[in-house]
């Protein structure tokens, strides 16, 4: 295949290219709409992850081209009126620069600071890590990935040597013989991958949903556990307990692939079930039947999501969701074993290459010499220019206006985004200077001195990497309107304009040639996937070695630890940062619903989206809202330590009595991010979105 055939756009058959959103990264093909300027979606059943199926928001996402609903020039704050006023790209980028070296010049490079986002491509990610290191100078620089799946990074690290969201395709889940979703609501969340679900209870599979609320994927179960908010580790510690104590655990499994049993069982042996039943609401008998569910099955995995992720001890609690597929031999074997469900679009790419506080790219670490020697031979730099690790991204946002005085923003929305959003969008004001590159004025893009539009996923080709490792490419199908450039672009023209002529191209495959030189050798090795390859094969899986096959199934042979053998993790459960008491007696939990994605800055300016979620709500049980003396539809206002937000009240009997839930996709009054815990996990340094206490009363 000609390597101009893999970057092919606009052709007779249409564009084979990949949804925008989440990282499923659903196969598409962009046609020219027959019924006017635009383009059109239609299947590709041929791709193997979503066979052709796709939700709402992949059908829909053309509407994102159009210019009604998107910037096409660049905005300059006018100092005089205070309005963000048309200008032009010169004007715009030097006015980037200028705000970015003054910072700099005045209080040193670690005032300048970069804020990215997991949708951006490998390409973007890569590019702007290498910007931040070598342009600016600067260790302050992290992204929204991080909210994300970092607590299931750091366990799947610490556990296997390697962090990869899911060690084995997707595929493998249909064909698993009990399947384990902790805090996923795939329904929602990622519609097309409930097929899996469906082939796997087709073949007799069995389904075990953990949720606090009943949701559409719980209604698929065969056994729905509903904990308390905040209490997943004590209920894998209670199974694991009951495994044990039922003299279910695979010794010879445990003895040669793995490590530090002796303590993980004590600490399980700890969890007796009467004791995680007063912990997480779950009565005994339901444990038993899930631990038994799990060992009876030929086969068995546990799937997690953001449920038991996003809290102040999200490492530790998927790392004991570990522990008790390690424990059980359902680990490194054959439709076995423990995975996360990315959430992100490039969530998994995202933070391989470089845009993360910590890392370098091929998920090489930035405090190894040997990582930053190799990183900097590609770059040609000496080693010692490069920082030391920078602030995670709560931590980094919340020292705007502080030490940072300058920050540049890709593709991140945090004004709704981030957990004690009030507080993030102050530090956002007090900035010095803000500058923000996006597809649409978000929230945060309102705030900026400079706001830079930037071309889109059927704009543009790059890679992203989905959920199961696979290396995909998104393919350009139209031309980005006139006065809109890409990422790529804007990053080079800064890096001219701060005194680098060379270095950050804007041709997106020359681009990936140097992450692959960059990552070859490291965790994430790329270096044996190109664009043909791609093409080709439907994906890549990493790690992918210069002239090897990638890698479909990790841990098979043995984990990537330096002896081979998986770490078991000793943990034991932890109240969450914050707990109810008589002034906020109820937990709060956030999540999305079906119409909208993130932040919602994409997904709110889609018609056909908005009729189906017009905007947030306050799910409670029947209960307390006749406690409340509320009924369906009347404003609520829920109020936590950090804020107050207000919504229609939706009763569901499908939530705990003890629990109100929130969608985090809208700012202004029912920002529920306005009420969320930014306590932090002390490895990961995910802030604790699933669990806060609030009080509710009828709004007035």
């Amino acid at each position: 295949m000609p390597m101009t055939d893999a970057l092919a756009s606009g052709t007779a058959t249409g564009t084979a290219t990949h949804c925008p959103y989440c990282a499923l990264q659903c196969g598409m093909t962009l046609r020219p709409s027959a019924a006017g300027p635009g383009l059109d979606v239609t299947e590709r059943p041929d791709f193997p992850v979503n066979k052709g199926a796709l939700c709402g928001k992949g059908r829909t996402a053309p509407a994102l081209l159009s210019a009604r609903v998107r910037l096409t020039e660049p905005l300059v704050r006018n100092r005089d009126s205070g309005r963000l006023e048309p200008a032009s790209w010169d004007e715009a980028l030097d006015a980037v620069a200028e705000g970015l070296t003054r910072a700099a010049q005045a209080h040193g490079r670690d005032a300048v600071a970069v804020f990215g986002g997991g949708g951006l491509t490998n390409e973007k990610a890569y590019s702007l890590g290498k910007f931040a290191r070598l342009v600016l100078g600067t260790s302050q620089i992290d992204y929204n990935g991080r909210f994300c799946m970092s607590s299931a990074a750091a366990a799947h690290q610490r556990a296997f040597g390697l962090d990869r969201g899911l060690p084995f395709p997707l595929e493998d889940v249909a064909a698993t013989g009990c399947l384990v979703l902790v805090g996923s609501n795939l329904a929602e969340t990622m519609p097309p991958a409930l097929r899996y679900i469906t082939e796997l209870r087709r073949r007799g599979g069995t389904l075990i949903v953990i949720d606090p609320r009943r949701t559409r994927t719980a209604e698929q179960a065969d056994l729905h556990l509903q904990p308390r908010p905040g209490t997943d580790l004590a209920l894998a510690l209670g199974i694991l307990h009951l495994v044990v104590a039922d003299g279910r655990t695979d010794e010879a499994f445990i003895a040669e692939r793995t490590t530090g049993w002796p303590q993980a069982r004590a600490a399980a042996m700890a969890h007796w079930p009467e004791l995680v039943e007063r912990i997480t609401g779950v009565p005994v008998p339901q444990l038993r039947a899930a631990a038994a569910m799990f060992c009876d099955a030929p086969t068995s995995m546990v799937l997690t999501a953001r449920g038991p992720e996003q809290q102040s001890k999200g490492t530790d609690t998927v790392g004991a969701w570990i522990n008790l597929c390690l424990a059980t031999g359902r680990a490194g074997r054959p439709l076995s074993g423990y995975g996360c469900l990315t959430g992100q679009g490039n969530g998994q790419g995202g933070r391989e290459h470089g845009q993360k506080a910590d890392q370098l790219p091929g998920y090489r670490k930035l405090d190894d010499p040997a990582a930053r020697a190799h990183v900097a031979e590609v770059w040609g730099v000496d080693p010692d220019v490069l920082p030391a690790p920078g602030r995670s991204a709560y931590e980094l946002l919340d020292a705007l206006g502080g030490d940072i005085k300058a920050l540049l923003v890709s593709g991140s929305n945090p004004v709704v985004s981030a957990p004690r959003a009030a507080h993030v969008e102050r530090r956002l004001r007090a900035l010095d200077f803000l500058a923000v590159a996006d597809v649409v004025l978000s929230e945060t893009a309102a705030l900026a001195d400079v706001v830079l539009p930037v071309a889109q996923w059927a704009e543009e080709s790059g890679t992203t990497t989905n959920l199961e490792g696979r290396v995909l490419l998104r393919r350009k199908a139209v031309e980005p309107p006139p006065g809109v450039r890409t990422d790529l672009e804007v990053l080079g023209a800064l890096a001219t304009r701060l005194g680098w002529e060379k270095g950050f191209p804007a041709d997106p495959q020359e681009v990936f040639d140097e992450l692959r030189r960059a990552s070859a050798g490291g965790p994430a090795d790329y270096s044996g996937i190109s664009y043909r390859r791609i093409a080709e094969e439907d994906g890549v899986f990493w790690p992918c070695a210069e002239g090897s096959e990638g890698t479909r199934r990790l841990f098979l042979d043995g984990f990537a630890t330096p002896d081979g053998r998986a770490r078991f993790a000793e943990v034991s459960h932890r109240p969450s940062a914050e707990e109810p008491d008589a002034d906020y007696p109820l937990y709060l939990t956030t999540g999305r619903v079906l119409a909208q994605y993130q932040s919602g800055a994409q997904t709110r300016r889609v018609e056909t989206l908005n009729k189906a979620a017009p905007g947030p709500f306050v799910e409670l049980h029947p209960r307390l809202a006749a406690q409340l003396g509320v009924g369906d539809g009347d404003p609520v206002a829920v109020t936590s330590r950090r804020g107050r937000a207000v919504a229609p009240a939706r009763i569901s009997r499908g939530i705990r009595d003890d629990t109100v839930f929130m969608p985090f996709h809208w700012p202004g009054e029912g920002r529920a991010n306005t009420l969320t815990n930014p306590a932090l996990d002390p490895t990961s340094r995910m802030p604790e979105f699933k669990v806060c206490a609030v009080r509710v009363e009828a709004a007035t």
